[in-house]
């Protein structure tokens, strides 16, 4: 297994158990005004901490109610509340089976541009076969084997 598969691999294994892991729904007023709440913290006293106003801070859990908080604001603000700031990118497939239908897609293309060109020149074009499944896929291998970063255009 090459660098590069060894690193996919990897990845689909991590990905896999965060994904195993359900997360909590956001509560709708947010985590920051929610966890700060169920502390019995006032906003005053977060705001002392953060060294901002009570309205600075109504400003913040706003924003990440409505994802609208950056990175760095939501961990320096989780710090405050002494929690930890964790994201996680959790694809809905498997990163392996995303770059297979991609390389499938190129291939159709690819193919499709073929068969036009044959049509305009007059030569013919098999109709749609298990062969040409096969060859489809035979094709996407190759492309996952020989692209590398161009397979994303």
């Amino acid at each position: 297994m090459n660098p590069k598969e060894l690193r996919l691999a990897q990845m689909d294994a991590v990905l896999q158990d965060a994904a195993s892991h359900s997360l909590a729904q956001r509560p709708p007023a947010g985590w920051l005004r929610s966890i700060r709440e169920a502390l019995g913290m006032t906003s005053a006293a977060l705001a002392a901490r953060l060294e901002i106003t009570a309205s600075g801070l109504r400003k913040l859990e706003q924003a990440e109610a409505t994802d609208a908080i950056t990175l760095g604001t939501l961990r320096r603000v989780a710090e405050a509340l002494d929690c930890e700031l964790q994201y996680t990118l959790v694809p809905r497939q498997p990163l392996r089976e995303m770059r297979r239908q991609q390389a499938l897609r190129l291939a159709q293309q690819w193919q499709q541009r073929a068969g036009r060109t044959m049509a305009l020149e007059a030569q013919p074009i098999d109709s749609p076969s298990e062969g040409a499944q096969q060859r489809l896929e035979a094709m996407a291998q190759e492309i996952l084997r020989t692209s590398g970063t161009r397979l994303w255009g």
